[in-house]
């Protein structure tokens, strides 16, 4: 079998490249790439296609788990695993509800980030031991008396990605042109945004998007 081959996604150049240097010495993991930003992290694995893409939460431009589900779109053959400092059940909850095969904290030892690599690059699933069976007892509570736990109260993955960007601070030129669509375009989703969640202006927007865990 080939070494695995690894993406690895978060915008903290120092972090990113302690991590890359940590996997390329191990004799049965090569990094074939790295992404700064959510968006580039999501063009990057759809052209090199590696067997896991290590991505951190907190994505500048396109979260981690809005890269998760656009990656899965359009790659479902690749594993991905998302690496964060929060411990909050929601992150794990949302990033297993976007696709990802595994969730281990930056705060990890060593060998659990090596484990989970291994682990989700054979098809399994690696969830972060202190706090997986606490999170996997209680996401089974909640599917089980019907709780929604997706929702983002109806928005869509555009709305979602816009609404992010705003939080950013980027202007609706900005965003339009990030996203190439007409400034008329973004008005029209931020109206959408605000009417579906019932906020009305752009300091309700970022609270929400914070306590979503969209941005930090």
């Amino acid at each position: 079998m080939g070494k695995i081959r690894i993406l690895v996604a978060d915008d903290h150049t120092v972090i990113r490249r302690g991590i890359v240097g940590l996997l390329n010495a191990q004799p049965d993991m090569e990094v074939i790439d790295e992404a700064g930003t959510g968006r580039e992290a999501v063009a990057k694995a759809q052209a090199v296609l590696p067997d896991v893409v290590l991505l951190d939460v907190a994505m500048p431009e396109l979260n981690g788990l809005g890269a998760t589900r656009m990656i899965k779109g359009q790659s479902p053959g690749v594993q991905v695993l998302i690496l964060t400092m929060h411990d909050r059940e929601d992150y794990l909850f949302q990033a297993l509800r976007a696709g990802a095969s595994g969730y281990v904290l930056k705060g990890a030892d060593t060998e659990d980030l090596l484990a989970a690599v291994r682990s989700v690059a054979r098809g399994g699933v690696y969830l972060y031991p202190p706090i997986a069976k606490e999170l996997v007892s209680e996401y089974l509570r909640r599917v089980e008396s019907g709780e929604d736990l997706a929702s983002y109260d109806g928005l869509t993955d555009r709305e979602r990605e816009i609404l992010q960007l705003i939080a950013e601070g980027k202007t609706a030129a900005n965003i339009a042109e990030d996203l190439h669509i007409s400034p008329h375009t973004v008005h029209s989703h931020r109206d959408n945004i605000m009417s579906k969640l019932d906020l009305h202006d752009r300091a309700a927007l970022i609270r929400y998007a914070i306590r979503r865990g969209l941005v930090d």
